[in-house]
């Protein structure tokens, strides 16, 4: 292990005090919330001196470089569409530090290249991305992004000619989008990142060739504050969703006629459930729904004259719920989680059923597109052992082809993963998944690395990890639970970790780690624990709770100031998930559990690696920064706090290879490192 030569950067304690709700709540490094500061900087410049050291010190660094390279630097597809006979897609090539947009012309055809960020001049760092092609495949609408930023640029491509067009919304969000139905305009719902925010509650029309302040509003809605526009596209109407958050997120449904776009009919408003529509080429409206239904089903909703519309029933709700669901005008696709395997189950365009598509447990498969008719579903599908590969699978013949796969250089069939189940704090059984070498999987104790999510729905199911694959082959063992947060059970699930039940999501995870000691698979020691986002909340959440239980921590773009997230680049929408200190009864919650403000002087925390960047407009990188100030001040282990930090570090998957990999290298060799494995 390399030695920290000097003790962290000093960080001036100011401490800010606020009483909420009759508690005094202090915040003694408020002053790093200000990222543009000229402290703030040089504080950022002075970790970047004292973790860069410790970090290029490890040793076999340059060995786990080559590895990482070797796993990332393949080809790679992803954002795949079909329209008429041709996919587009995006393309990554092996030595390429971005991917391009390419098209084909049929499942044999050969991949032609519409656009490549390279020409553009602008840096590794510039990315593109395909979002829409019309519906007579002329047009691309396409995002061009500079490094992790959440906004971007969005341009038009001539597809037939390669030119792109002038007619490119500037740098900002774009909340909505639908071509006109002769490809000579658009509708959309943008807001500029420098500009008037109140453009983004407004639908406008533009019609190609003339200039953006000559557009046409068509809808606007009243709602001044946490609303969200989104535009459903359609062969005869565009459908507009307006999203407004609070307590309770209220929707409301309008279409708008290609024919007459003076105004928009309501369909639905003010409604308290979920409801995310499709529209029909043959004017059908279909919508999921949990009206009625907590695992969701899929209805036609047709409209009554004053008067409510009407849900007919197509698909029912299942005793789990919908994962995804694709319509078409002859079939409607459905995918299923039961008892943690995928099944596909494919209807008429009546919600007769037709086949069903089983999986293997072992895998996760995913609904990625289909053919106008619905001959062709588009599959991705991936395990813990192998990577991703797309499919297409012919509803006529009942038959798969490849359509790409992932090759990377990962011995699949010297490793494998098993099920467990342990007690949770409260009693409840949770499954937990364990991937490793088969000679690991037969017991311990080995090096462990454990990761979850208990958020806003989301299952975990297996899927290949570039991080995951290399941190096997040193022998580790890699542990999945499948705590509450998640709807791997249906909506209770979900629901028994949300908001003001949040720490039971982050018991679940404490208690898997206790039992993967308790039964001998490994030992604190050897026991590191990794997430992201809303998986970085929970791994704050454990390691400021139990930071005994850990050996090391390696926290990637997080929220840990669970007081304040919501006061920053409208985080405040997902005040239905968390809650916010504004409620009494949710600060008492979020005061409870708050990783920043759970950090206490004099304990010893495990080695701990806080990733972040200036980008990051989704969990703002105060965060970060305001975490690796507490935890170095706090920390009495000699384990190292360090913060790795890119300006150019955001929430958006898109950094260059040559960055990928060096911010890869830097996680592994940490890891490596803490938890002493061979190289």
């Amino acid at each position: 292990m390399p030695k920290l030569m000097e003790a962290p950067p000093y960080a001036p304690v100011e401490p800010v005090t606020e009483i909420l709700h009759g508690v005094p709540i202090s915040d003694p490094y408020r002053w790093l919330e200000d990222q543009n500061s000229a402290r703030t900087r040089d504080w950022l410049a002075a970790q970047h001196s004292y973790a860069r050291p410790f970090l290029n010190a490890i040793p076999g660094r340059d060995l786990i470089r080559n590895r990482v390279r070797e796993l990332l630097d393949v080809e790679t597809h992803d954002c795949l569409q079909k329209v008429g006979t041709r996919y587009f897609f995006q393309k990554r090539l092996p030595g390429r530090e971005q991917a391009c947009i390419f098209c084909r012309d049929g499942i044999d055809g050969t991949d032609e290249l519409l656009i490549d960020p390279a020409e553009r001049g602008t840096g590794k760092y510039t990315a593109v991305r395909p979002l829409r092609v019309s519906a007579d495949a002329r047009l691309l609408l396409y995002e061009v992004k500079e490094g992790g930023e959440r906004t971007g640029r969005f341009e038009l491509l001539d597809i037939a000619t390669r030119r792109a067009l002038p007619d490119a919304l500037p740098r900002g969000y774009l909340r909505g989008f639908a071509f006109g139905p002769d490809s000579k305009a658009f509708y959309y719902v943008h807001q500029p990142a420098e500009g008037e925010e109140s453009r983004s509650r407004a639908v406008y029309l533009h019609v190609l060739g003339t200039e953006f302040r000559e557009d046409r509003e068509i809808f606007r809605s009243d709602d001044t504050k946490n609303l969200r526009l989104h535009l459903i596209p359609g062969q005869n109407y565009v459908g507009i969703l307006a999203f407004h958050y609070g307590d309770t997120t209220f929707t409301d449904f309008y279409l708008v006629s290609f024919d007459d776009a003076r105004a928009a009919e309501p369909f639905i408003k003010n409604a308290a459930y979920k409801f995310g529509p499709v529209l029909l080429g043959d004017g059908r409206v279909l919508a999921i729904t949990d009206l009625d239904a907590p695992n969701f089903r899929i209805v036609e909703v047709q409209k009554r004259t004053a008067s409510k519309p009407e849900f007919i029933e197509l698909v029912s709700s299942a005793a789990v719920p919908i994962q995804n669901w694709i319509a078409t005008e002859e079939r409607i696709f459905v995918s299923y989680l039961r008892k943690l395997k995928t099944e596909v189950e494919i209807f008429d365009a009546w919600g007769n059923r037709l086949q069903r598509l089983p999986f293997q447990g072992s895998e996760t498969v995913r609904i990625i597109g289909a053919s106008e008719s619905g001959d062709e579903l588009l599959l991705e599908r991936e395990s813990f052992v192998a990577p991703i590969r797309i499919e297409s699978y012919s509803t006529e013949n009942q038959r798969s082809r490849v359509w790409a796969e992932r090759k990377i250089p990962f011995k699949s069939d010297d490793f494998a993963h098993t099920q467990v189940w342990f007690h949770a704090k409260d009693g409840t059984r949770i499954p937990m998944y364990l991937a490793g070498r088969r000679e690991v999987l037969t017991g311990g104790p080995h090096p462990t690395i454990m990761t979850s999510y208990g958020g806003y729905g989301v299952s975990l199911t297996p899927q290949f990890s570039v991080f995951v694959a290399f941190m096997m082959e040193r022998g580790c063992l890699f542990a999945l639970p499948n705590i509450r947060g998640g709807s791997e059970f249906g909506l209770d699930w979900h629901e028994a970790a949300k908001r003001r039940n949040r720490q039971v999501a982050f018991d679940d995870f404490l208690s898997a780690a206790e039992w993967l000691v308790e039964s001998g698979r490994t030992d604190p020691k050897r026991l590191a624990i990794f997430g992201g986002s809303n998986s970085g909340l929970l791994v704050g959440a454990a390691m400021t709770q139990r930071p005994d239980l850990f050996r090391a921590v390696v926290c990637m773009v997080p929220i840990l100031d669970m007081i304040r997230y919501h006061l920053f680049d409208g985080a405040g929408i997902w005040k239905e998930e968390y809650g916010t200190a504004d409620d009494p009864k949710d600060f008492s919650a979020l005061f409870a559990y708050s990783p920043y403000h759970k950090v206490r002087d004099g304990l010893k925390y495990p080695a701990t690696l806080i990733v972040s960047g200036d980008s990051d407009q989704n969990c703002n990188a105060l965060h970060a920064r305001k975490m690796t100030a507490r935890l170095q001040a706090a920390n009495r282990s000699g384990r190292p706090i360090l913060l790795d930090y890119d300006p150019q570090r955001g929430h958006s998957p898109v950094l260059p290879l040559s960055t990928r990999i060096e911010a890869l290298t830097d996680r592994m060799a940490f890891l490596c490192d803490e938890l002493e494995l061979t190289v």
